[in-house]
Formats: structure tokens, C-alpha cells, sequence
């Protein structure tokens, strides 16, 4: 997990979209984590069983051909998952070759490819609807995320808030899921328990404010005790006397502020509160937040808007393979 909790941090403060060579740099730490590797063994051994088997493709006498092909999306979207595509190709074994023709982070079309792929044409057959179920998962997670950030965009244009994931991704996809939300130009929280500390209501559940206080004090030496390098400190208020108990705390131990499931104006006024302490603590809002609730949201001010939805309201964007002739 070498370089996860340093990847957070540059993330956690970024107020505008990940640039492709941000896209790179952030695929390339999570390959590093070896996760995705082990999903694509999963989704390998769940296909091909213990033997390695298409029983259809071994069969073909021409299963060693070479051949070509595209992948094509059906749908218009944002593309998200080429840059796994090689390493799904080494864990399945084969020495598929991949041209990208258009960069994870970029809008597609229906009958545009995004790829060609070419080697033998049982490898390619083998490989055909994990690489697709891969891509599809990740670009309907991007293409949704998308929308957001263009939501909060159209309600604030000249600074609009962060739209971030959340931990609620399917489990094993959890690097792969929030790449893609880095796809579409939202920004990643943090990666899992081990890289961030983050305080929540059951944390704190009755203590008064000084308590909670004390209390976020103690943990954040501790943890930076343990780990020195973790992404932030963030703790989860519900009232505005919590809120004004965090931002008491002297500067540089609590970096955000989780505002949970807030109305309107009870955000507007944390900001207000935060503004008037001339703290430095960013404001994050959670909580039910939709595609027709984010522009109002992000009029209040605050800095970030965590989004579940993201992960777990998104749709496939369809892609085919199309061979050559």
C-alpha cells in the first residue's frame, strides 16, 4: 500500500478535475497496490476454472490466428479502465498487444472506438468480456460522476466544490471504482480505515462538544504516532455547537469537517461560523446528496460534497468488440 496515503493527500485538497497525467500517475500507485491484479485473477478463475479453459475458443482450428480488434462503445459517456487493460492481459496469460485511441478521462461515442487490440484470436476471445465488463463498470462510475461535477459547475461556476467518493463501492473494485471517479473528475477520499483518520458519529455518539474535542485532539496524536504519512483528519459533525467545538481546536490537527445530512441553511451557516473563526478547516457536505439537490448545495459554500451515489447509483456504459475483417 506503499505511496496510497500520499496519493490522498494530494487529492484531498485539489479543487480542480484530475488532469490525464494525473489519471496516469494515480493508476499507476493503484497497480502498485497489487489489487487489482487479484481481482483480475478472480474474474480469470471464475471464467476459465482451474484448467484455464475456453472450452469453445481451444477448440477453433484457427485459435492461433492473428487477429484484430476494436473495442466500441454503444453509448455516448466518459471513458474510464483502459489503463488496466495490460495488466488484465499479463494475469490472463496472453500477449495481447493494446493501442489506445482515446485517453481514460475523455468523452465517447457510440461507433467511435477507444481501442484496438490484437494477438491471437482465442486470446482475444478469452479476454473479450472481462476487459468489457471492466470497462463498462468503470465508465458508467465516470460518466456518472461526471454529471455531478458539471451540476456543481453550472451552480458555482467560478469555484465550485470537490465532488468526492465515498467507501461505499463494491467490494474488491474499491481502487477501480475510484479511479473511475477520478475519471470523470471527481476526486478520491480516502482509500480505506488504514490511510486517513476520519471520526464519525458512532465515534463520538454522546459526548458533549468539549468531550468531542478532547477526544479528536487524543486520536490525531495517536494516529500520527502510528502513522505518520496518513491523508488527513476529518470529523463528522451534526450540530453547529460540534462544528464550533472542532474549529476551536488549534490549527493544523483537523484538516475537513464531515457536515452530516444538514439542511440548506444549517450549512450556510457553518460556513458562515468557519469564515468568521478564519479557520482553514475545509467544509465537506454527505448525506442524501442527488444530481437535483447538489447545485443548491453547493451554493452554500461549502468546500467538498461526498457523494455515494457515485459508486452505487451508476449504470454500465455499454462497449463491444468488434473484429476486424
Amino acid at each position: 500500500m506503499l505511496g496510497i496515503a500520499q496519493c490522498t493527500r494530494e487529492y484531498h485538497r485539489g479543487m480542480n478535475a484530475p488532469s490525464h497525467h494525473d489519471l496516469r500517475d494515480l493508476a499507476a500507485r493503484f497497480l502498485a497496490t497489487g489489487l487489482p491484479a487479484r481481482l483480475f485473477e478472480l474474474a480469470r478463475d471464475e471464467d476459465l476454472g482451474p484448467e484455464g479453459l475456453d472450452l469453445t475458443s481451444d477448440a477453433l482450428t484457427h485459435r492461433d490466428a492473428s487477429a484484430v480488434a476494436l473495442v466500441v462503445p454503444r453509448r455516448e459517456g466518459i471513458l474510464a479502465g483502459t489503463a488496466f487493460i495490460p495488466e488484465l492481459f499479463r494475469v490472463f496469460g496472453s500477449d495481447l498487444r493494446v493501442e489506445s485511441l482515446a485517453p481514460d478521462g475523455s468523452s465517447v461515442y457510440p461507433g467511435k472506438p477507444v481501442a484496438r487490440l490484437s494477438g491471437a484470436r482465442a486470446d482475444l476471445l478469452k479476454t473479450e468480456r472481462t476487459l468489457l465488463n471492466l470497462l463498462g463498470r468503470l465508465s458508467g462510475v465516470a460518466t456518472l460522476t461526471h454529471r455531478f461535477v458539471e451540476a456543481v459547475h453550472q451552480a458555482v461556476p467560478d469555484r465550485p466544490p470537490s465532488i468526492l467518493d465515498t467507501r461505499k463501492t463494491t467490494p474488491g473494485l474499491r481502487v477501480l471504482e475510484k479511479y473511475a471517479v477520478a475519471c470523470g473528475g471527481g476526486r478520491c477520499h480516502r482509500l480505506g480505515l488504514y490511510d486517513a483518520v476520519m471520526l464519525k458519529d458512532n465515534h463520538l455518539a454522546g459526548l458533549p462538544p468539549q468531550e468531542i474535542r478532547d477526544l479528536v485532539i487524543e486520536v490525531a496524536r495517536r494516529a500520527r504516532a502510528r502513522r505518520p504519512d496518513y491523508a488527513f483528519v476529518e470529523v463528522e459533525v451534526d450540530t453547529i455547537n460540534q462544528l464550533e467545538a472542532v474549529l476551536t481546536i488549534e490549527e493544523g490537527i483537523v484538516d475537513i469537517v464531515l457536515l452530516d445530512n444538514m439542511e440548506l441553511d444549517e450549512l450556510r451557516r457553518c460556513v458562515d461560523l468557519r469564515d468568521r473563526l478564519a479557520s482553514g478547516v475545509l467544509l465537506e457536505a454527505s448525506g442524501g446528496v442527488t444530481l437535483e439537490s447538489i447545485g443548491e448545495i453547493a451554493r452554500t459554500g461549502v468546500d467538498r460534497i461526498s457523494v455515494g451515489a457515485l459508486t452505487h447509483q451508476a449504470t454500465w456504459l455499454d462497449f463491444g468488440l468488434d473484429f476486424e475483417a
